[in-house]
């Protein structure tokens, strides 16, 4: 029996489903197809490993808080606790925060470049001990949880660019060092939403609070 001419459009349109030829065209797009999804598939591979690369940035970076605050509060024998010249060790010594030292003494005594008349008063008085302490405490514990990131990243940036400006100038390099490239990771833990992985920024983002102040994700 001689197929109507409906009947051969079905069947067509069938043959175009199966194998991916495009009536437009009338090219197979069976091969296009197979690469789309591979690209795809290679995508999606790649963003996952972008987030979680950019998740323990973050938290690796918050530790570095973390620790400095520690550190300096109870002089862990690290930064804090340790006589440079001679080698010796005094945890939870006087130099630690708790017995009485001063967190900013001993890093901006020092200070010999450029911005030394900018630094030096600020050694040993007890508001910039309690400002420095509570932004290592803050920005590292809001990194480490993963909330709060956007103004951990700008305040944790603009901490690490006054510390890089303390410590001009640099023995090894003419001017960057770990301060400016840790306050770049900073700005883009922010620009990711690197809360999201490995961390509460996604149950944060849906509290009211951050719905009605996103500056606060």
């Amino acid at each position: 029996m001689t197929a109507t001419l409906k009947e051969i459009d079905l069947r067509n349109a069938q043959r175009r489903r199966e194998y991916g030829r495009t009536p437009e065209t009338g090219v197979d797009t069976l091969t296009d197809r197979t690469d789309t999804d591979t690209a795809t598939e290679t995508t999606t591979v790649e963003h996952v490993v972008a987030r979680y690369a950019w998740a323990v940035s973050r938290i690796a970076i918050g530790f570095v808080f973390l620790w400095a605050f520690f550190d300096k509060l109870l002089a862990l024998g690290y930064a804090t606790g340790a006589d440079r010249d001679t080698g010796a060790i005094d945890r939870f010594g006087d130099a630690a925060w708790i017995n009485g030292g001063s967190p900013t003494t001993g890093f901006l005594t020092g200070v010999t470049g450029p911005f030394k008349s900018v630094f030096e008063p600020l050694a040993g008085a007890a508001w910039a001990d309690w400002l420095f302490m509570i932004g290592l405490l803050a920005i590292g514990t809001a990194l480490m949880v993963g909330i709060g990131i956007r103004i951990a990243a700008a305040t944790g940036a603009l901490l690490l660019v006054f510390m890089w400006m303390a410590s001009l100038p640099l023995e090894n390099n003419p001017f960057m060092d770990d301060h400016l490239i840790y306050a770049v990771i900073l700005i883009g833990l922010a620009a990711v939403h690197a809360g999201d992985t490995l961390g509460a920024g996604r149950i944060w983002a849906r509290t009211q609070l951050v719905r009605h102040h996103p500056i606060l994700r």
